[in-house]
């Protein structure tokens, strides 16, 4: 493997790049590629540094790392109304986690560049013809046809412009006001507010508003950035590796390549080979890297990463995103925690009770168990708490619509009624209501660490 001096942000073309689209007109590809490099960055590289600084404060215990949104971002939703729904319910979970905790929240999407899906096969089968697996609206359409599932580079340009309309919209909501803590009320969704999770989320916000106003009774202004705007950083899984080295920069000021897509990336469990391509772009970018660990991983592969990721063993260069299910994290994280502890590496633990744990309904829907996602984040607190070591964010999809997606909850959504808002075109994600209520289950967590 060659040495860290040797990398350029086009050396992992030298490398096995999985996951990636079949293009069929290669200069077309060149062209928009060419196109990319050539506009601004989405995100700049003092942002950057500022998340990993918090989520080096998060692997220490000192913060907490909140991170979620769709599993596959839609052009078609790329609207106002979605942006600020989706934006608003992870403003909830953080001032719940952060009045309930007792601890400093790092706000991170999976949002404004998440478009690109990885898949288990280049192909599936569709009324007996073989066609192109769907890999994101960055790739492909979701429409089941040989003509839709041709991979299209006009639609990475077209995922450039969605992600900076998006980031765009997200400034002014988080710096405009919008974000305030003043507003704290103005958050609750309409269908939330009738519900069990709405009613505590509500009385938590007549507590803060109360707060808020002694402190201006007795003469401390609440008129600061720290009430009146919010930090939120952005992350995608960095897949496709042309679009991600064509929005790679040199910084101007301090120096240093970074990946201008988004503040944090992170490898899937796919992608994540030692001699991989993926592995060779990221270790070369100065952003926050996330690296996705489920059941099948090898833990001296893991450290082996985790010195090519990180040779400095900085804090906050690596979070660790574990993925085992309900039923296998007592089994896998134990001896990863051990492994990686007793190596002396510096990563932030994060939880995703998500993905290993969806199942098909009989109603033959893909969905999720609420029971299960909190089970797996419960026991993924008290390993850690057994082994001495930081429970130190959660990664969930989620959304601010009102779906009916996974099932559980306090209103017991039943397989019967997933058909009735079923809408994602991915996987089941958490709804609003659901999302409150599992924040409330964090924080007694936090609190308790």
């Amino acid at each position: 493997m060659s040495d860290q001096k040797e990398w350029t942000k086009s050396s992992w073309q030298q490398y096995t790049a999985l996951q990636q689209p079949n293009w069929p007109d290669q200069a077309q590809y060149d062209e928009v590629i060419d196109a990319l490099s050539t506009l601004p960055p989405l995100v700049f590289a003092g942002e950057i540094r500022d998340l990993k600084t918090l989520l080096g404060k998060a692997s220490q215990g000192d913060a907490f790392l909140l991170q979620g949104g769709d599993c596959s971002e839609e052009f078609s939703r790329c609207t106002a109304p979605n942006i600020r729904e989706k934006l608003k319910v992870l403003l909830q979970m953080a001032v719940i986690l952060t009045y309930a905790g007792n601890k400093p929240v790092v706000k991170v999407g999976r949002i404004a560049g998440q478009y690109a899906k990885p898949r288990s096969s280049d192909t599936e089968i569709v009324d007996g013809v073989e066609i192109p697996s769907y890999r994101g609206d960055m790739a492909n359409s979701i429409e089941p046809n040989l003509e839709a599932r041709i991979p299209d580079p006009q639609r990475l340009m077209k995922g450039y412009n969605m992600s900076a309309a998006t980031l765009n919209l997200l400034r002014a909501f988080t710096r405009g006001g919008f974000s305030s803590l003043h507003r704290v009320h103005a958050w609750n969704q309409e269908f939330v507010k009738r519900s069990p999770m709405g009613r505590s989320y509500d009385r938590l916000a007549k507590q803060i508003s109360h707060a808020l106003k002694f402190m201006e009774t007795i003469g401390i202004s609440t008129d600061i950035p720290q009430m009146k705007q919010a930090q939120f950083f952005t992350s995608h899984e960095a897949l496709f590796l042309g679009y991600e080295e064509a929005l790679t920069r040199e910084d101007s000021i301090e120096g240093g390549w970074y990946g201008c897509s988004g503040h944090m990336l992170w490898i899937g469990d796919r992608t994540r080979q030692l001699d991989g391509a993926h592995i060779e772009f990221l270790r070369g970018i100065n952003n926050p890297l996330g690296m996705k660990i489920g059941p099948n991983h090898d833990v001296d592969e893991v450290l082996r990463i985790l010195d090519r990721l990180n040779p400095e063993n900085e804090a906050g260069r690596m979070t660790l995103i574990t993925r085992f299910g309900a039923g296998q994290i007592e089994k896998h994280l134990p001896g990863l925690l051990r492994a990686v502890k007793s190596a002396g590496k510096n990563v932030l633990w994060c939880c995703d009770p998500m993905h290993a744990n969806t199942f098909t309904a009989e109603s033959g829907h893909k969905t999720r168990d609420f029971e299960n996602i909190l089970s797996e984040l419960r026991c993924f607190f008290e390993l850690h708490w057994a082994e001495g070591t930081v429970p130190g964010g959660v990664h969930f999809e989620l959304t601010g619509d009102d779906v009916t997606e996974c099932i559980g909850g306090a209103r017991q959504l039943s397989d019967e009624q997933l058909g009735l808002r079923y809408l994602t075109t991915c996987d089941p994600r958490l709804n609003a209501e659901q999302s409150l209520e599992m924040a409330f289950q964090i924080a007694e967590m936090i609190r308790t660490s």
